[in-house]
């Protein structure tokens, strides 16, 4: 009798770890119904307070906080996250997602603002070299760019894929700014001051997995719009 009794209690014991298991692999994958948070909406004026380090509000570092925001990812997306995951045990899309936020609304106002020093590390030199264009060319007509970014209306995975030791993802940014340039006279020759517009941009962040620098970098972009 006492061994049935035993024998009971190790198959009870066997079928609650198996349970435990499989809860643990449906908690594990996301079933696209989750909530995102709401967006911290931030206004930033061109030209006013100091930025952050940029390392610090880059952050596109895969670091645990309860905040992270859970992606929308493309269905082409997901083998490629995948193998992202298997190449850096310690990526996560949501954290990811959280951090290229992040950079996008640092790196445009840089831009703005002709911040070279914020902007440089951030993008490879192929982005770097048409940002400097840009800048050079605001500042050879002696155009001022107002701007102030308003907040996202979109922003999800839409491209992931592993090239060799290099993790790329591209991003789909919905966003929202108001913005005017006005020429030497002070008269608005582009934009409009007072109206909010609506963007869509597609970037490209790279990351080499095997090195120990968390950060990754802007390596293409292209208008939505």
């Amino acid at each position: 009798m006492a061994d049935s009794q035993l024998l009971g209690i190790l198959l009870l014991a066997m079928v609650a770890g198996i349970m435990l298991v499989r809860l643990y692999t449906v908690l594990g994958r996301r079933t696209g119904h989750e909530r995102e948070p709401q967006d911290r909406l931030r206004r930033i004026e061109a030209g006013g307070s100091q930025a952050a380090p940029a390392e610090k509000a880059i952050a596109l570092t895969d670091r645990n906080t309860a905040a992270a925001q859970q992606p929308n990812d493309g269905e082409n997306a997901v083998p490629g996250l995948a193998e992202i995951k298997l190449a850096d045990r310690s990526f996560e899309a949501g954290h990811f997602l959280e951090g290229a936020r992040e950079a996008y609304r640092l790196i445009v106002t840089a831009f703005a603002a002709r911040d070279r020093e914020t902007v440089r590390p951030l993008v490879n030199d192929e982005v770097y070299s048409t940002f400097e264009a840009e800048m050079r060319g605001h500042e050879e007509r002696k155009e001022v760019v107002n701007y102030a970014f308003v907040g996202f209306t979109d922003v999800r995975i839409i491209h992931a894929e592993m090239k060799v030791r290099d993790a790329e993802i591209t991003v789909r940014f919905g966003a929202q700014f108001v913005s005017s340039t006005t020429g030497p006279t002070g008269a608005v020759v582009e934009g409009d001051a007072k109206a909010v517009r609506d963007v869509a941009d597609i970037w490209t962040f790279a990351r080499n997995t095997r090195s120990s620098n968390p950060n990754w970098t802007l390596v293409a972009t292209t208008s939505a719009s």
